[in-house]
């Protein structure tokens, strides 16, 4: 697509908050009173930024939000597609809504998000959830407004998740929750087609965002206080490939990294095929850069990563890691990967062993393989049972554990910098934070120390977590 194509031009944008108020004038004419909204939100971090949006145009349209799906006169499920899990608690919720919208009938419901976009749910939806109003793809998300008023003119049902080329949407309204730790989306999409992955499918091509509209963003965010910010996309090594000037990934981070204020930079995804040596060395420079790198690794079998089509060999994931630790000793790493791929052997499954013994990662987001519909992998023969694929996993989980385990026991005793972002409502650890590494640290100290910079001292760990006091200023 042509650069103009892809971006929503002003005038799309301005009639939809246009239609918001129209929407306002109708709920408040029809309810008598402001219209309640209840959003819950499944899956990535992405998902979370999308709902924050969604949000937004909500309460453009006069909407104040509940955390009682049955006290709501709008539900809202923002959805995940990456594993069936996630979709059967989402059909689970679905299905209990039912109640709700027995006792205010006019009660409307929206399916959105990545699990919306695919056809097979949209019929499931159609033929067994006939309680559900409005069903939209990430695509479709700033046509909310719009989508929202044929329901409320209509009285009909809506699904709008047409096969189309994603765009970007700037400047939608937002409600951010957190004061301490924002998102900001730096791209759309992902061009990889890994062999198990449904992500390509519904959230469309690769398209960045324009640089300057990031900086924006930033600064603004640095300027209201916000303490951590995150960039997000679906694979942020690949920024800038589709713009028209030169700017890749480092060259943002470095912008940023120019940017006055005391805050950290946090980024994910990261995929190893376009992690690149320019990033680490990025990384190593940027002071407000955070030390903390998660690169899935999914296999350390490189005939397993070809099946998955990720892109890279086990070789290489290593090297970068070398490289990573050579340029930023004190690198946190963290990483995801996937037991039981169609075809693995156990032979297999012990080079994936063996490199997280090897690498020795901080942290490890593990998972059974969980077949997606529609994905090449589903269609592989896959003759390993179940049962064997559960004790490979639970190896892998043994092992990680120990290795997080003694990396944890030796913060115990140092004093780090940490973020306090927010309040446990345990008595014994009442402050939570987080080292600039990522670490969860739980915390003794002051409640108005949340949103502040502190040094905290370690003397207490677990697989998990650490634990500590707020040393005297």
């Amino acid at each position: 697509m042509e650069r103009e194509q892809v971006c929503v031009s002003p005038e799309q944008l301005t009639r939809q908050r246009e239609i918001a108020q129209e929407l306002k004038d109708y709920f408040a004419q029809t309810l008598g009173r402001s219209p309640k909204a209840f959003v819950d939100t499944f899956g990535c971090q992405q998902n979370v930024a999308d709902s924050q949006n969604l949000m937004g145009m909500l309460r453009e349209m006069g909407f104040s939000f509940t955390t009682d799906a049955a006290d709501a006169d709008l539900v809202a499920l923002n959805t995940c597609a990456v594993r069936e899990h996630a979709e059967k608690r989402v059909y689970g919720n679905l299905g209990a809504l039912t109640h709700g919208k027995k006792a205010n009938p006019r009660q409307i419901i929206c399916l959105c998000g990545c699990m919306a976009q695919q056809q097979r749910v949209a019929d499931k939806v159609r033929q067994s959830y006939r309680h559900v109003d409005l069903v939209f793809g990430p695509q479709a998300l700033w046509q909310f407004p719009e989508l929202l008023r044929r329901v409320c003119r209509t009285g009909s049902r809506v699904f709008s998740i047409d096969d189309v080329p994603g765009q970007i949407a700037e400047d939608l309204p937002i409600v951010r929750e957190d004061a301490v730790k924002a998102w900001v989306s730096v791209m759309y999409g992902c061009n990889n087609f890994c062999s198990y992955c449904i992500v390509p499918y519904v959230r469309g091509r690769e398209r960045s965002r324009d640089k300057e509209r990031i900086l924006a963003d930033v600064r603004a965010l640095a300027a209201e206080g916000y303490r951590e910010i995150t960039l997000l996309g679906q694979n942020v090594n690949s920024y800038g490939k589709d713009l028209p000037q030169a700017c890749d990934f480092a060259d943002l981070l470095a912008a940023l990294n120019e940017i006055e204020g005391d805050f950290l930079l946090r980024f994910m995804t990261s995929h190893p095929k376009d992690a690149s040596h320019k990033l680490l060395d990025a990384m190593a420079r940027c002071e407000k850069a955070a030390p903390h790198l998660h690169l899935p690794f999914q296999s350390g079998s490189s005939r397993v990563l070809r099946a998955m089509n990720r892109g890279y060999t086990r070789e290489e994931y290593l090297e970068l890691i070398d490289y990573a630790r050579a340029v930023m000793p004190h690198v946190v790493l963290t990483s995801d990967v996937i037991v039981g791929f169609p075809g693995e052997t156990e032979a297999e499954f012990e080079e994936t062993l063996s490199l997280v013994k090897e690498v020795e990662f901080d942290a490890l987001f593990t998972f059974l393989y969980s077949p997606r519909p529609g994905t090449p992998a589903a269609e592989l023969p896959d003759p390993a049972p179940r049962e064997e694929k559960q004790k490979w996993f639970d190896r892998l989980l043994k092992a990680q554990t120990e290795i997080s385990g003694k990396k944890h026991a030796a913060y115990v005793g140092t004093r780090q910098r940490v973020l306090v972002d927010g309040l446990t409502g345990d008595a014994r650890w009442p402050l939570s934070a987080r080292t600039a590494g990522g670490r969860l640290v739980h915390l003794t100290g002051p409640e108005d120390a949340v949103g502040t910079f502190r040094t905290a001292e370690i003397t207490g760990s677990n697989t998990w977590a650490l634990f500590g006091t707020l040393a005297e200023a």
